[in-house]
Protein backbone atom coordinates (compact mmCIF):
# COMPACT_ATOMS: atom_id res chain seq x y z
CA UNK A 1 0.00 0.00 0.00
CA UNK A 2 1.40 3.43 -0.89
CA UNK A 3 2.60 5.60 1.97
CA UNK A 4 0.47 8.49 0.70
CA UNK A 5 -2.84 6.66 1.04
CA UNK A 6 -4.78 7.48 4.20
CA UNK A 7 -7.94 5.41 4.61
CA UNK A 8 -9.17 7.93 7.18
CA UNK A 9 -9.33 10.56 4.46
CA UNK A 10 -12.00 8.68 2.49
CA UNK A 11 -15.24 10.63 2.36
CA UNK A 12 -17.50 8.92 4.91
CA UNK A 13 -20.61 10.38 3.30
CA UNK A 14 -19.85 8.59 0.03
CA UNK A 15 -18.14 5.50 1.43
CA UNK A 16 -21.27 3.79 2.77
CA UNK A 17 -22.31 0.92 0.47
CA UNK A 18 -25.69 2.31 -0.58
CA UNK A 19 -24.48 5.91 -0.83
CA UNK A 20 -21.56 4.70 -2.95
CA UNK A 21 -24.02 2.93 -5.27
CA UNK A 22 -26.23 6.03 -5.48
CA UNK A 23 -23.27 8.28 -6.30
CA UNK A 24 -21.97 5.83 -8.92
CA UNK A 25 -25.35 5.58 -10.59
CA UNK A 26 -26.00 9.32 -10.56
CA UNK A 27 -22.51 10.05 -11.89
CA UNK A 28 -23.45 8.17 -15.06
CA UNK A 29 -26.83 9.87 -15.55
CA UNK A 30 -28.09 13.43 -15.75
CA UNK A 31 -30.70 12.64 -13.10
CA UNK A 32 -32.82 9.70 -12.01
CA UNK A 33 -36.16 9.03 -10.39
CA UNK A 34 -36.46 7.52 -6.95
CA UNK A 35 -37.79 4.34 -8.59
CA UNK A 36 -34.84 4.10 -10.96
CA UNK A 37 -32.33 4.51 -8.14
CA UNK A 38 -34.22 2.00 -6.02
CA UNK A 39 -34.23 -0.52 -8.86
CA UNK A 40 -30.54 -0.05 -9.64
CA UNK A 41 -29.38 -0.27 -6.03
CA UNK A 42 -31.84 -2.84 -4.66
CA UNK A 43 -32.62 -0.56 -1.71
CA UNK A 44 -35.88 -0.43 0.20
CA UNK A 45 -37.95 2.77 0.11
CA UNK A 46 -37.09 3.74 3.69
CA UNK A 47 -33.40 2.95 3.44
CA UNK A 48 -33.05 4.80 0.14
CA UNK A 49 -34.85 7.85 1.54
CA UNK A 50 -32.46 8.04 4.49
CA UNK A 51 -29.36 7.80 2.31
CA UNK A 52 -30.62 10.27 -0.27
CA UNK A 53 -31.29 12.72 2.55
CA UNK A 54 -27.76 12.28 3.89
CA UNK A 55 -26.28 12.96 0.45
CA UNK A 56 -28.58 15.96 0.02
CA UNK A 57 -27.61 17.39 3.42
CA UNK A 58 -23.94 17.06 2.42
CA UNK A 59 -24.72 19.07 -0.72
CA UNK A 60 -23.76 16.16 -3.01
CA UNK A 61 -27.16 15.68 -4.63
CA UNK A 62 -30.15 17.84 -5.45
CA UNK A 63 -33.64 16.43 -4.85
CA UNK A 64 -36.52 17.67 -6.97
CA UNK A 65 -40.08 16.73 -6.00
CA UNK A 66 -42.93 17.36 -8.40
CA UNK A 67 -46.12 15.89 -9.74
CA UNK A 68 -46.13 14.10 -13.08
CA UNK A 69 -49.55 13.09 -14.37
CA UNK A 70 -50.92 13.85 -10.89
CA UNK A 71 -48.50 11.42 -9.26
CA UNK A 72 -45.65 12.51 -7.00
CA UNK A 73 -42.21 12.03 -8.48
CA UNK A 74 -38.86 12.45 -6.78
CA UNK A 75 -35.77 12.97 -8.92
CA UNK A 76 -32.15 13.18 -7.80
CA UNK A 77 -29.07 14.57 -9.53
CA UNK A 78 -25.47 15.18 -8.57
CA UNK A 79 -24.58 18.77 -7.75
CA UNK A 80 -21.28 20.30 -8.88
CA UNK A 81 -20.02 19.78 -5.33
CA UNK A 82 -21.20 16.17 -5.45
CA UNK A 83 -19.47 15.49 -8.75
CA UNK A 84 -16.25 17.01 -7.40
CA UNK A 85 -16.51 14.93 -4.21
CA UNK A 86 -17.16 11.79 -6.32
CA UNK A 87 -14.10 12.44 -8.49
CA UNK A 88 -11.96 13.10 -5.39
CA UNK A 89 -13.22 9.87 -3.84
CA UNK A 90 -12.30 7.93 -6.98
CA UNK A 91 -8.85 9.54 -6.98
CA UNK A 92 -8.35 8.40 -3.39
CA UNK A 93 -9.29 4.84 -4.35
CA UNK A 94 -6.98 4.95 -7.37
CA UNK A 95 -4.11 5.84 -5.09
CA UNK A 96 -4.39 2.29 -3.73
CA UNK A 97 -3.52 0.94 -7.16
CA UNK A 98 -0.39 3.00 -7.70
CA UNK A 99 2.85 1.05 -7.32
Amino acid sequence: MPDTFDANSLDDVIHGKLRLAIMAYLSATRDATFGEIKSQTGATDGNLSVHLRKLEEAGYIRIDKRFVDRKPQTRAALTTEGRNAWLAYLDQLRSLLKP
